[in-house]
């Protein structure tokens, strides 16, 4: 009966220090569970895109941008959280989208192109913004300039303005015979008067007449091609603007239906049916965008982070349309091409 008694008491003793042991043991875990948390809070990123959520090439983008945030420890649901917004081209929508993201004050926001990193500025100049894809961020007011941005933007030039000329020199090497260019722009982005004037500056050389026509709107795209068709010896130059994305597949349609040799400043344009374009890698610049977002994250500022340009050009070709034209391409072109589409 004693041993039965003694037994009860030391067990009584053993739980009451068990659970004596497991309070201490709760509350010495706390704190460190409670700064694993606030490490682990999810950080917030706002996208903006000028581009529409069903382009495969935005979606393309976002895609390399993620999967570089994750090489750099930032996995989306679990230290990282993300708001994406499609402008779609339309720039009082973007305006809107620009205003929603920017009053959420998130830690940071991407944004892609002058068109949506100008609103943004216009809402917020608190909010970190890392844009890609802008032509000329000096000229646009979007930085005080390259080395120091000196503001709450930064990030990744479109192009350097002189490679445009470079599209006249390949349209003339595709096309001998060519007399003629028409070089369609977007008159309302100021970026462009600087691609155009690279482009006439090389014309006289290559004994190439230019004129241009205006992304305003389909009817419109469709009516001057038609118009400038009608006589031979003519090349298409598709200068790189937002506009031109958005009229991507009619400009390429149109291109075929009348056999006008044309040259795109991006690779999707081929991929899409296009003859051939010379640019930048932009699925690269978000790669690169990735670490910017990563570095204002971590605390840098962008006003200290310098404006970088493209590093990556590619050269693409798609011979299967070349065919349909009725074009033989040389073999200089092919051998420097990046990539052939059969």
């Amino acid at each position: 009966m004693i041993n039965s008694t003694v037994e009860k008491t030391s067990g009584r003793r053993s739980m009451r220090r068990r659970e004596f042991l497991a309070g201490i043991g709760a509350t010495s875990v706390w704190p460190s569970a409670a700064v694993a948390q606030q490490a682990e809070r999810a950080r917030r990123i706002g996208l903006l895109n000028s581009l529409s959520a069903d382009d495969p090439q935005a979606r393309a983008r976002n895609a390399a941008f993620i999967q570089s945030l994750e090489q750099l420890g930032w996995v989306v649901g679990r230290n990282v959280q993300l708001d994406i917004r499609w402008g779609a081209g339309d720039t009082d929508h973007i305006r809107k989208l620009a205003s929603e993201l920017a009053a959420q004050a998130p830690d940071v926001i991407l944004a892609t192109g002058g068109i949506s990193v100008a609103p943004l500025l216009q809402a917020t100049r608190n909010v970190p913004i890392v844009f890609a894809i802008v032509p000329d961020p000096v000229g646009a007011g979007l930085v005080e300039s390259l080395a120091r941005p000196g503001g709450n933007a930064t990030g990744f030039l479109m192009l350097e303005f002189g490679l445009s000329g470079k599209w006249l020199e390949l349209l003339k090497e595709i096309s001998p015979d060519l007399k003629r260019v028409a070089i369609v722009r977007d008159p309302t982005i100021p970026s462009v008067m600087a691609q155009l004037g690279a482009i006439q500056s090389a014309a006289p050389a290559l004994g190439v007449d230019t004129s241009t026509i205006n992304l305003n709107d389909a009817n419109q795209i469709e009516r001057s091609i038609v118009e400038f068709a009608r006589s031979p010896h003519g090349g298409l130059i598709i200068t790189a603007t937002p506009s031109a994305s958005i009229y991507r597949d009619q400009l390429i349609m149109l291109a075929a239906r009348h056999k006008l040799p044309a040259v795109y400043f991006e690779r999707n344009f081929v991929a899409a049916g296009g003859l051939i374009s010379y640019g930048p890698d932009f699925i690269d610049q978000f790669r690169r965008a990735a670490g910017y977002v990563d570095r204002v994250l971590k605390g840098e500022k962008p006003a200290n982070l310098p404006v970088q340009g493209p590093t990556k050009y590619e050269l693409t070709i798609n011979l299967k349309t070349a065919k349909m034209m009725g074009l033989s391409l040389p073999q200089s072109i092919l051998a420097r091409a990046d990539e052939v589409i059969e």
